[in-house]
């Protein structure tokens, strides 16, 4: 998961850094992140993010690129995603395999790779995990979903009433 082209520190702010052959840019520092957390990780891997890309095509990073709305674990796990489908040689059987194993976690995972995958305009993590979210759901009641989902049911019996009988069409 996490290489010696990472490194974590426990101070200051979660930013992301490039490594390059021959220099090392720290990109853009933003006190305002959620862990204090700092990963270095070739350039090769960050710009498959797209939003990542975008700062170092429009040269609007000179050192640290912030990640506010990013935890360092959620980060860990989609840098070890971005890693793996830099491989070379992996076969699609093992993609496949890795993916399965990637989106079998917790849905309170899901939810920050979500997050995390739409703040980094990610799309193909972005739609893989959102589709596990839609399977997981599939053929559930709304009470399946809530328990699934650890989601509170806080309609009164009338509300509830009220919204079957406009959306009669979905419970049928």
């Amino acid at each position: 998961m996490v290489s010696e082209n990472m490194v974590h520190r426990s101070h200051g702010p979660t930013v992301l850094w490039f490594n390059e052959v021959e220099e090392r840019l720290k990109m853009v520092s933003n006190q305002f992140t959620c862990d204090g957390k700092e990963l270095v990780l070739d350039e090769a891997i960050a710009i498959r993010s797209q939003a990542i890309k975008k700062m170092a095509e429009d040269d609007c990073v000179s050192n640290i690129i912030p990640l506010p709305n990013v935890h360092s674990k959620t980060m860990t796990k989609l840098i070890e995603y971005w890693k793996k489908y830099s491989e070379e040689g992996v076969s699609i059987d093992m993609l496949i395999d890795f993916d399965k194993a990637f989106v079998n976690v917790h849905h309170s995972i899901l939810y920050d790779l979500i997050l995390a995958a739409n703040f980094l305009n990610d799309k193909e993590i972005l739609d893989m995990i959102c589709q596990e979210v839609a399977d997981r759901i599939k053929g559930k009641t709304s009470e399946e979903i809530r328990k699934e989902f650890d989601i509170k049911n806080d309609f009164t019996p009338e509300e509830k009433e009220k919204i079957r009988k406009e959306n009669a069409w979905a419970f049928e």
